[in-house]
C-alpha cells in the first residue's frame, strides 16, 4: 500500500532547497526542544530538594558557558537568516528569458493567459526546463496563487500585479490551490498545472489562440479605444509616444521621475491622471471598470511589443510590492508615463 508522502513532490528548480531549509529549521528546533527538555528533567531530579531544611549551595556564574549559549544560537539563527534571505531573493528575481503568463484570480477560479493568446481556466500548461514568470492579480477579493510542487506562492491583490516564477523540472500534473480564504467556495478554488516536454508544449500551443496573440488583441483594443489618436510615434500627439518607452525613466509634471513598467502601465490605463509626464496635460479618460483584466493585460503586452529591447527584460520590471493609490485602492508599483 502506498504511504502518505510527508511533502508534495518536488518539481521545480528550487523546491529541494526550500525543503532543505525547512528541514534544517525543524531539525534545529527539535534538537533544542529535546535538549532543553532533557536538561530541565535532569536538573530537576538531580538537584531536587530532599528535605524541608535543605539549603541550596551557592553557585558562581560561568562566563564561558554564558557566552556559549548566547553565541551558538545567534550563529545558528544567522545561518537560517542568510540561507532564507538568499533563497527568497532567488525566488523573487526571475531570469530575463522567462516565459510570461498572466494569472487572474476570481471567485472561485484561476484564469491564465499565455503571450501567444492561449487562455485557460483552472489549468496551466507549461514546459519543463524553462523559467516561467506568472504575473498575478485579482478581479475581486484577495486570493493567493499556490503551487505546492514548485514551493512557491504569491498573493493575488486587486489592482496590483504580483510576480512569481519557477522552473518546472518534471513532467506531470500538479495541484494549484488558493492559499488565502476568499469566500464560501474557497476550498473549491483549485486547478492543475500540466508540465509537458518542450515539444509537447509547442504542439499544445499550436492548437489554440485562434484570436491571435495577446499583443495582437491588445493592438486591436488600442485602436478600438482610439488610443492611436493621442499616442503618436512622433511624440507630437496629446499624449507621449509609447514607442520604446517601456523600461525607461521619464520625468513627471510634479518634478519626480518614474520608470515605465507593467505595473505603471496598468495604473496609467485605469487611473490615468495620477501621474502625468512632463509637458503633457491630464486629458486621458480613466478606464477603470471599462476594461476586463484580460483586455488590460493584452493592452500592456501590445505596449511592451513597441519596446522590443525592454520586453526581453520584462521579468525585472515589476517588483514584489507596490504602494496604495491616493484613491485608497492598491496600485501597482509606480512608474511610467501617463497620457
Amino acid at each position: 500500500m502506498r504511504g502518505i508522502p510527508l511533502f508534495p513532490e518536488a518539481a521545480s528548480s528550487f523546491a529541494s532547497e526550500v525543503d532543505a531549509l525547512y528541514l534544517f529549521i525543524v531539525a534545529i528546533s527539535a534538537f533544542f526542544t529535546v535538549a532543553v527538555s532533557v536538561a530541565v528533567i535532569f536538573f530537576g531530579i538531580r538537584y531536587r530538594r530532599r528535605h524541608a531544611d535543605e539549603v541550596g549551595a551557592h553557585i558562581e556564574g560561568s562566563l564561558p558557558l554564558e557566552l556559549a549559549w548566547s553565541i551558538i544560537p545567534t550563529l545558528i539563527a544567522m545561518v537560517m537568516f542568510v540561507w532564507g534571505a538568499k533563497l527568497f531573493y532567488e525566488m523573487r528575481r526571475p531570469p530575463a528569458e522567462s516565459l510570461q503568463i498572466y494569472a487572474v484570480g476570481k471567485q472561485w477560479m484561476w484564469k491564465f493567459q499565455h503571450q501567444g493568446g492561449q487562455r485557460e481556466i483552472n489549468e496551466l500548461h507549461v514546459p519543463t526546463g524553462r523559467p516561467i514568470r506568472v504575473l498575478v492579480t485579482s478581479e475581486d477579493v484577495l486570493h493567493d496563487l499556490y503551487f505546492p510542487a514548485f514551493r512557491t506562492k504569491i498573493d493575488a491583490i486587486p489592482g496590483r500585479y504580483m510576480p512569481l516564477w519557477f522552473t518546472p523540472t518534471k513532467p506531470g500534473r500538479y495541484h494549484i490551490f488558493c492559499a488565502e480564504y476568499c469566500g464560501t467556495k474557497h476550498s473549491g478554488m483549485i486547478g492543475t498545472v500540466i508540465v509537458m516536454e518542450p515539444q509537447q508544449y509547442q504542439d499544445w500551443l499550436a492548437g489554440g489562440a485562434s484570436e491571435g496573440t495577446m499583443a495582437e488583441r491588445g493592438a486591436k483594443l488600442f485602436n478600438d479605444l482610439a488610443c492611436t489618436t493621442c499616442h503618436l510615434d512622433s511624440g507630437q500627439g496629446r499624449g507621449p509616444s509609447l514607442k520604446d518607452i517601456v523600461g525607461k525613466a521619464v520625468e513627471l509634471n510634479d518634478g519626480s521621475t518614474a520608470v515605465v513598467d507593467e505595473g505603471y502601465l496598468r495604473e496609467s490605463i485605469l487611473n490615468s491622471q495620477a501621474r502625468v509626464v512632463k509637458g503633457f496635460t491630464p486629458l486621458m479618460p480613466t478606464f477603470q471598470g471599462l476594461i476586463s483584466e484580460e483586455g488590460l493585460a493584452a493592452l500592456i503586452e501590445h505596449i511592451k511589443s513597441l519596446s522590443p529591447q525592454a520586453a526581453a527584460q520584462a521579468p525585472a520590471l515589476v517588483p514584489a510590492s507596490a504602494p496604495v493609490s491616493a484613491a485608497g485602492t492598491p496600485a501597482a508599483p509606480a512608474q511610467g508615463a501617463r497620457r
